[in-house]
C-alpha cells in the first residue's frame, strides 16, 4: 500500500433548489498524525515498518477486494451520529472512498482506547446485517461486521442531514496507527461503483431518498487556524456555499463516476512547465498534492525545494515563493505560496509528493480544495471549481 491516502466525491448542475433541503457540516481541523511523527522524528521509522508491510496480503469486504489508503496526513474531521440515541463520532469525509466505519463496543485492543463505540442496544432503529468485513490498510486493518441504522450528518446541535435505514461497518479491530488519534472512522462520499461489498454511501442514500435539494454537495477547507481543534470548514450538502465560496468558475466532466476523477490538461510552477496531461482524483483526504515524481521533481526544483528520503518530503524556504497553476478544462487555477508551504517545527515542508501509483496522474488534495472550493455534482457526473472568499 502506498503511504499517502487516496479518495474521493461530487457536485450539482441546475441551481432551481425549490425542493427538498441543503445541509451544513462543519469541520474541525487537526494537526495530522504525519506531521506530529516528522516533528517528533519518528516518521522515517513508521515509513520503513510501512515499507515491510506492503508484503502482507490485502483483505477484502465480501467478495469484492478494495484497496484501501491511509490517513496518516488527513486534517479535517467532522461529526456525525448513528442511532434512535444520536451516538456521537468524529469521521474523516473521505471522497477518495464510499464506505463508513466507526468503532464497535466490542472494538478491542490499544488502538480502540478513548475512541467513541457504536452500541446497538442503545438504537431502537438499529438493524442488524450480518456480514463480515476487512478492509487492509499499509500497517494494519480495520474489520467488523454490517450493520443497519440512521446516520446524521452533523452534530445534534446542528441542523443534520438525517439519514435512515443506512448500511454502515462496526469495527471490532482497527489498525495500529489510529492509536491516540481523534479519528472514530472513515465516512466516503464518493460513488456506489467502489462501494466495498456494493454497500450504498452515507450521501448516495440521502440523494436516493430524496432527502436533499440537489445531488451534490460544496467543499470549503479553511487555511487558517491549523492548531487541533481549530474551526476547519464546512461541507454543504445538496447545494453551494456562496457564504465561502465565489461563483463557479467552470464544471469538469468526470472521466467515471468511481472517485471523483477528471482529466487535467498541464502544470507549471517557476520555471517548470509540463502539457502532457493527466487523469487526476479530487480527494479531500489527502494533505498534499500528489504528482508523477517527474513532474513533482521539475516543480520542487523551480521552487529551490529538496528532497528529504528519510521523511520523504520536500523540504523548502519557509519564505519561498512556491505557487502552482494547474490548468483544467483549459482553465489556469493556481494554488498560491500560502497553500503551498508547510510550516514545521524545524523549518517547511513543500505540499507536494511523488505518486507515481493508482493508475492515476495527480491528487488534487487539500491544497488545492482550500484554494478553491470544490462542487461534488454526483448528479451530473461532475465536478466543479469556484475560489474560496477566505484567499
Amino acid at each position: 500500500m502506498n503511504t499517502w491516502p487516496v479518495l474521493l466525491v461530487v457536485l450539482a448542475s441546475v441551481l432551481d433548489f425549490s425542493s427538498g433541503e441543503v445541509y451544513r457540516q462543519h469541520l474541525v481541523r487537526r494537526v495530522s498524525p504525519m506531521t506530529r511523527m516528522i516533528n517528533k522524528g519518528t516518521w522515517a521509522a513508521h515509513l520503513k515498518e510501512k515499507d515491510l508491510a506492503r508484503v502482507s496480503p490485502i483483505h477484502t469486504l465480501g467478495s469484492f477486494p478494495q484497496k484501501v489508503y491511509d490517513y496518516e496526513d488527513e486534517e479535517y474531521l467532522g461529526n456525525i451520529t448513528i442511532g434512535s440515541k444520536q451516538q456521537q463520532f468524529k469521521v474523516v469525509l473521505d471522497t477518495g472512498s464510499a464506505n463508513l466505519w466507526i468503532p464497535d463496543k466490542t472494538c478491542t485492543g490499544k488502538p480502540c482506547d478513548g475512541k467513541d463505540k457504536f452500541d446497538q442496544t442503545q438504537s431502537t432503529t438499529y438493524q442488524k446485517n450480518g456480514r463480515t468485513w476487512t478492509i487492509q490498510y499499509g500497517t494494519g486493518s480495520a474489520r467488523g461486521f454490517l450493520g443497519v441504522d440512521t446516520v446524521s450528518f452533523g452534530a445534534p446541535s446542528e441542523n443534520q442531514l438525517v439519514v435512515p435505514t443506512t448500511t454502515f461497518g462496526q469495527a471490532n479491530s482497527i489498525a495500529a496507527f489510529f492509536t491516540g488519534d481523534p479519528i472514530d472512522g472513515i465516512l466516503g462520499l464518493a460513488f456506489t461503483s467502489i462501494a466495498v461489498d456494493s454497500v450504498v454511501p452515507p450521501f448516495i442514500n440521502a440523494i436516493n431518498q430524496g432527502l436533499v435539494d440537489a445531488p451534490l454537495f460544496t467543499v470549503y477547507l479553511m487555511h487558517d487556524g491549523a492548531q487541533d481543534g481549530a474551526y476547519g470548514g464546512v461541507y454543504t450538502y445538496g447545494g453551494l456555499d456562496t457564504q465561502n465560496c465565489g461563483d463557479v468558475i467552470a464544471y469538469q466532466p468526470l472521466s467515471s463516476a468511481t472517485y471523483f476523477q477528471f482529466k487535467m490538461d498541464g502544470v507549471k510552477s517557476g520555471s517548470y512547465s509540463s502539457t502532457k496531461g493527466w487523469q487526476v482524483i479530487s480527494d479531500t483526504g489527502t494533505s498534499f498534492l500528489g504528482a508523477p515524481t517527474a513532474v513533482s521533481d521539475g516543480i520542487a526544483k523551480a521552487v529551490g525545494a529538496t528532497w528529504d528520503p528519510n521523511n520523504q518530503v520536500y523540504n523548502i524556504d519557509c519564505k519561498a515563493q512556491a505557487s502552482v497553476t494547474v490548468t483544467i478544462g483549459g482553465k489556469d487555477y493556481t494554488i498560491s505560496s500560502a497553500n503551498m508551504i508547510v510550516p514545521g517545527d524545524s523549518g517547511c515542508w513543500l505540499a507536494l509528493f511523488p505518486f507515481d501509483e493508482f493508475g492515476l496522474g495527480w491528487i488534487l488534495g487539500d491544497p488545492f480544495i482550500r484554494q478553491f472550493c470544490n462542487v461534488y455534482d454526483i448528479g451530473n457526473k461532475r465536478v466543479g471549481f469556484a475560489p474560496s472568499k477566505q484567499m
